[in-house]
Parts: structure tokens; sequence; C-alpha cells
């Protein structure tokens, strides 16, 4: 009883700190989310020695986080946005995170590194992270085109389910290379991302009537707002379909037809979205060990450094051009494609799967975060002020 009353204590304190530490890097325009990073480092086993390394846990609590901060993600999204966004959007989170993770596998197999390994470390850095832009965006304050800044919206939102289809086929890729083929790979995304869609939206209508018909003290509304997103999320999860398309779509249907609580409901997660990012953050960082990664900054600034130069942009630029977005926005979009919790969270797949070396890319992945954080996010101000946004 004693550890689990010390655990709690210590939950609590470290949400008090990371609450108080964010609001001081935000007068530094620190990204908040580096800063609760860097507190889970300092608080395991290099740091004030809280041992923690249990990897189905975190893939537990990650995916119960990532389905908090998506379907708030989806209650934030308008449909405004969604007929000014949505065809670039698309193109950007499908065939954007393809050449993304393709670029990154074939420059990563030009120095050594063989293709099915490539093609997980693509995998997992190509997304950007929903609650690293939005958080992002929040704190600059910069004043974007509606269509830019619902193109950043959309694809953050959208383009995980497709990094994962990705993840699954490098792992499956690595175990069993002579069963592989492209009509399975073809046969998988479709499964994921069109089950996903159909149980979002399904989900999300159901969720809408079940809020409507209810009569309950308000406070209870939130709650099964609550229950309905994780039921979508586990449910497509389980049917081996996409949970993140699929609760990220309900959180937008559950928007998009208000009802009398709607405001609560709205509250209740935007409140509960901070909480699962610091969570989510502060776990992440508890369970790398720091002193294992400094063999690995060579690396990971090599593949930081093509990432934010070479390969984003080249996805960019062909999944906009189409759709007439002028060069600066693309220019700004490419930039602001930051990295957060997603990739980290994608590598604990090869982890709990047993591949070899898959601890290494966890790793490799985590510093790789760091960087974009820190390059990217600080210099957010700058690369607006360039481009004539601020």
């Amino acid at each position: 009883m004693q550890a689990a009353h010390l655990l709690i204590f210590l939950s609590g304190l470290l949400a008090i700190i990371s609450i108080w530490a964010g609001a001081f890097a935000a007068r530094f325009k620190a990204p908040l989310l580096l800063v609760f990073l860097f507190l889970g480092m300092a608080a395991g086993e290099d740091g004030a020695g809280i041992p923690f390394s249990d990897n189905g846990t975190t893939y537990l609590l990650g995916s119960l986080a990532l389905a908090i901060i998506l379907f708030e993600g989806g209650l934030k999204t308008r449909r405004a946005v969604v007929k000014l966004a949505i065809l670039p959007s698309i193109s950007l989170a499908t065939l954007g995170v393809f050449i993304t993770a393709a670029a990154i596998a074939a420059a990563a197999h030009m120095f050594g590194l063989p293709w099915a390994q490539g093609v997980l470390l693509g995998a997992a850095v190509a997304p950007t992270d929903a609650a690293a832009v939005a958080t992002l965006m929040k704190q600059s304050g910069i004043k974007l085109p509606d269509r830019v800044a619902g193109i950043l919206e959309l694809e953050s939102g959208l383009n995980d389910p497709v990094s994962v289809v990705l993840m699954v086929l490098g792992v499956e890729l690595v175990l069993h290379p002579g069963a592989f083929t492209l009509s399975h790979a073809i046969l998988l995304t479709c499964r994921e991302l069109l089950g996903g869609g159909v149980i979002g939206v399904g989900g999300g209508y159901l969720l809408v009537w079940l809020l409507r018909r209810l009569k309950a003290d308000p406070g209870i509304y939130p709650v099964l707002a609550f229950g309905g997103a994780m039921a979508i999320f586990g449910g497509a999860q389980c049917l081996e379909t996409s949970g993140f398309l699929a609760v990220y779509l309900a959180g937008f249907i559950v928007n998009d037809r208000p009802h009398e609580n709607t405001a609560m409901v709205e509250q209740f997660f935007d409140a509960f979205s901070w909480a699962a990012q610091i969570g989510l953050f502060l776990l992440l960082g508890l369970l790398v060990t720091p002193h294992e990664l400094f063999a690995l900054i060579t690396s990971a600034m090599v593949v930081s450094a093509f990432l934010i130069v070479v390969a984003r942009p080249l996805a960019t630029l062909i999944c906009l051009a189409p759709f007439r977005v002028p060069l600066p926005q693309i220019g700004f979009i490419s930039w602001v494609g930051l990295r957060g919790a997603v990739p980290i969270y994608l590598t604990l797949i090869p982890v709990l799967s047993g591949l070899p070396r898959s601890v290494a890319l966890f790793d490799l992945v985590f510093v790789v975060v760091v960087m974009s954080l820190v390059v990217q996010g600080w210099t957010l101000g700058w690369a607006a002020r360039l481009l004539g946004f601020k």
C-alpha cells in the first residue's frame, strides 16, 4: 500500500512541477512538450532515480493518451476548416507520409541500414504530431492564413493512421520477409483506413445520439463522451482498423452535431487533453535512459537534418503544389511539421514485437524528436517572419 501511495504522490508532484516549469519556459518561447519530456528524463534512472522500463504499460497508457488528444483535436476541428483544407490535408497526411518515410528509408539504406530497418525508421519519423503542432501554434500566437492553419491542423490529426500502417508493414517485413507482398500491403492499408473511417463516422453519430437522448446531471455528459471515445478507439483497434482515424472523426462529428452540453464536453476534453499530453511526455521521458543516448547523437543529427531539410520539404512540395498553395506557405507548412510523442510511441511496436535493434531504434527516434522540437520549435517565429507571416 505504501508503494501505491508513493506512486500517487510522485505523479501529482511531477504534474505540478511540469505545469509550473512549462509556464516559466513559455516566457522564453521554449516548446512546452520538450519541457515535459526533459522533466520525465530528469525524474528517471539517470536523474531522481525513479526506475521505469515497462514498455507494455507505456504502450497502453500512450494509446489512451493519444486517443484523448485526437478526440479533442476532432472536437476543435470546424466544418469551415474542413471545407477549406481537406484535399491538400489528405494528400499531405497520406502521400506525404509515404514520401517522407520512403526518403528516410532510402537515405538510411545508403548509410548501410537494411531496407526493413530503414522502413521502420521512416515510418516512425514520418508523421507530424497533433499535440506538438497544436501546442506550438497556440504558444506562438502567429496569425496564419486560414487555409495554412487548416492544413496544419488537419494533417497532424489525419496522418497517424498511415504511419501506423507503415510501422506494422515494416515489422512484418523484418519478421516474415518472404511472406511480404504488395497486395498484402495495399489490403492492410485499405482495411486500416476504410475500416477506421467507417467506425469513426458510425461511432460518432451513435455517440451524438446517446448524448442527445440522455437526461442526466450535466457533469455526466463529458464522462459519456469519454467512454464513447475510448470504446470507438479500442473497438477499431480490436477489429484491426485504425483507432486513431476513428476517434478523430468521431470527435469531429460530435462537435459538428451540437447539443445542449457541447460546451461542457469541449471544456472537459480541453483540460483532459492537456493532462494526457503532460502524462504521455513525462512517461516517455521516464522510459528512456539518457546516458544511452549520447552514442546516437551523431546519427540522430544526420536523420534530423535530412528529415527537416530534404524529406519533409520534398513531401510538402509534391503534395501541395497541385493545389496551388503558394511557395512561402508550402515552406512554412514544411517547417512546422514537428515530431512529438507519436514517433516515439510508434517505435514501441517493434520493441513489443521483439525485433532486433528495436531498442536502438526507440532511442534514435527519441533523440530525433528532441532535435525536431528544439530546432523547429524554437525557430518558428523566425520562420514566420522570413516567410512573411509575422
